[in-house]
């Protein structure tokens, strides 16, 4: 059962924008990064109050990805992202991603904070960062 809306356009799409964000991290990597944009849909808080759907999460301006805003979104899905964006849109969750709502890739250590929001751990190249539940309590 999928915890956000979704058709076939929105998996390739969820399924690109891990590619393009976390390929270089691997599989466990791009689920975290799934993680992160299926939080953004179900947020309704902070940043995220009118994103509804995966479109609206990828394209987000501000505040998106920066595949997106940087021009390296242009890679087409492979079967194996898809099934990875498969996992996230049903409600799979990985540590430290599991309620994330940002990520980036520091030149070295994570801040202790990002956007006020608390670090919630690193993996691989990229550092998590989640709100409180009394904040956005809909990715809790």
């Amino acid at each position: 059962m999928a915890v956000i809306p979704h058709n076939e356009s929105d998996v390739d799409l969820l399924a690109r924008l891990i590619r393009a964000e976390a390929e270089g991290d691997g599989k466990q990597g791009m689920l975290m990064v799934g993680n992160v944009g299926v939080n953004r849909v179900r947020a309704d808080c902070l940043d995220f109050k009118d994103i509804r759907s995966i479109n609206d999460m990828v394209f987000q301006s501000p505040g998106g990805f920066e595949a997106t805003i940087k021009g390296y979104f242009y890679q087409r899905a492979r079967d194996s992202e898809k099934r990875l964006a498969r996992r996230t849109i049903k409600g799979e969750r990985f540590h430290p991603a599991t309620n994330s709502l940002w990520f980036f890739r520091p030149e070295g250590n994570c801040p202790a904070q990002w956007y006020d929001q608390w670090n919630s751990g690193r993996f691989k190249s990229h550092c998590f960062y989640s709100p409180t539940a009394s904040d956005c309590p809909t990715v809790f």
